[in-house]
C-alpha cells in the first residue's frame, strides 16, 4: 500500500500527491478486475449465454419502459419500472431496457445512491405473461434466466447505495427485483410476495439466493414454499424490510410524496463525497460475495483508493473525525 501522508515542503507535497493520484488509479484498475466489480457477465458462451441473441428475442415482446433519472447535484438516481397497465410487469423489451439502464449506471461515476420504484403506485408484478407464454420452452427460459440474473447481479454490485421503494405489490419477479437492492422501504399498504409456486416455478432471477442471504434459509423457505404475503410488519420482523414510510403519504393525492420520503431516508447514507460512499459500497459488496481472505485483500485495495484522497486530506486538515 502506498503511504500518502502530507508533508510540509511544497515540492515534496506535490510529488506525494502525484504518487497518490497514480497509486489510486492503479489500485482502481486492479479493483475492477475483481469478479464483484467488473461489468462482465456471470455467464459465458460455454453456458449457452449469447446476450445479443437473447436481446433480439426479448425485443420481440414490446410494451412499457424502464426510465432512469440521474440527479447530478445530489448523486441520486431514480429507476422506474413503467408499465402500469400490467402492474409494471416486465415485457421482453423492458428486460433489455433494464440491462441498458444498469450499463448507464455502471458508467455514472458521480453517483452515490439509487432508488428503484414502480410507476403509478405499485412496484412490479414480475414478467408479462404474454412474453412468458411465448418463451415457455426450457431453452428460452434458461436464456431469459441467465439474462435477468446477470442484469440484477450487476445492479446489486453497482457502487451505489440502493433502495427499493415498494408501493402496492411486489410480486414474483418484482419481489426478486427488490432483493437486488441494498435496502427495501415499504409503504403501509404494500406487499412483497414470492408467488412463483403458484406458477409452478421457483425464482430464476437470483431472488432465492439473495433472499436466503437477507432473511436466512428458514424464513426464505417459508416465503417460497408458502408464497406468504409479506406486509410491512412481517417484513421488518424477518429483516426483509428496512423501514416503513409514514401512514397515508402515498394516498394524500401527491404521487411524489413516497419518493420524497425515500430520497430523504436514503440521503442519510449518501451524504458525503461520492468517492467515499462508492468505496463503502464496494467493501460491503466484496465482503458479501468473496471468501474472507479475498474480501480482506479487496478491502485493502479499496482503502488505497481513498487514503490520501481529497476527502481524506480535507478531513485531516479540519480534524473532523469526532464531529
Amino acid at each position: 500500500m502506498l503511504w500518502c501522508g502530507t508533508v510540509t515542503q511544497q515540492t515534496a507535497h506535490k510529488n506525494t500527491m502525484v504518487i497518490c493520484v497514480l497509486g489510486r488509479y492503479l489500485l482502481k484498475s486492479s479493483l475492477c478486475s475483481r469478479s464483484w466489480c467488473r461489468k462482465s457477465s456471470l455467464y459465458s458462451a460455454g453456458h449457452g449465454f449469447q446476450p445479443e441473441e437473447i436481446r433480439e428475442k426479448l425485443r420481440a415482446f414490446p410494451g412499457g419502459a424502464v426510465d432512469l433519472l440521474t440527479q447530478g447535484e445530489t448523486g441520486l438516481a431514480v429507476l422506474t419500472v413503467n408499465n402500469p397497465s400490467r402492474m409494471n410487469a416486465f415485457s421482453g423489451a423492458m428486460m433489455v431496457e433494464l440491462e441498458e439502464r444498469v450499463s448507464q449506471l455502471e458508467s455514472w461515476t458521480q453517483g452515490k445512491g439509487l432508488i428503484v420504484r414502480g410507476a403509478a403506485g405499485t412496484f412490479c408484478s414480475g414478467s408479462d405473461l404474454n412474453a412468458v407464454r411465448a418463451i415457455s420452452n426450457p431453452q428460452d427460459g434458461m436464456k431469459m434466466c441467465m439474462f435477468m440474473q446477470d442484469a440484477l447481479t450487476r445492479l446489486q454490485r453497482l457502487p451505489l447505495v440502493s433502495v427499493a421503494l415498494v408501493e402496492g405489490r411486489a410480486l414474483g419477479g418484482g419481489s426478486e427485483l427488490s432483493t437486488a437492492c441494498d435496502f427495501r422501504l415499504m409503504t403501509p399498504d404494500s406487499v412483497i410476495q414470492f408467488v412463483h409456486k403458484h406458477m409452478g416455478l421457483v425464482p430464476g432471477w437470483g431472488g432465492a439466493a439473495r433472499l436466503v442471504r437477507l432473511v436466512g434459509d428458514r424464513h426464505a423457505l417459508r416465503l417460497l414454499g408458502g408464497a406468504l404475503k409479506v406486509d410491512p410488519e412481517l417484513g421488518l420482523r424477518i429483516g426483509l424490510a428496512d423501514g416503513v414510510l409514514e401512514e397515508g403519504a402515498p394516498q394524500d393525492g401527491d404521487e411524489g410524496a413516497a419518493l420524497r420520503q425515500a430520497e430523504e431516508w436514503l440521503s442519510r447514507y449518501t451524504k458525503g463525497p461520492a468517492e467515499v460512499i462508492r468505496a463503502a459500497k464496494r467493501v460491503v459488496s466484496s465482503g458479501r460475495e468473496l471468501p474472507l481472505t479475498e474480501a480482506l485483500r479487496a478491502e485493502k485495495e479499496v482503502f488505497g483508493t481513498v487514503w490520501g484522497g481529497e476527502a481524506n486530506l480535507r478531513a485531516l486538515a479540519g480534524k473532523t473525525k469526532h464531529k
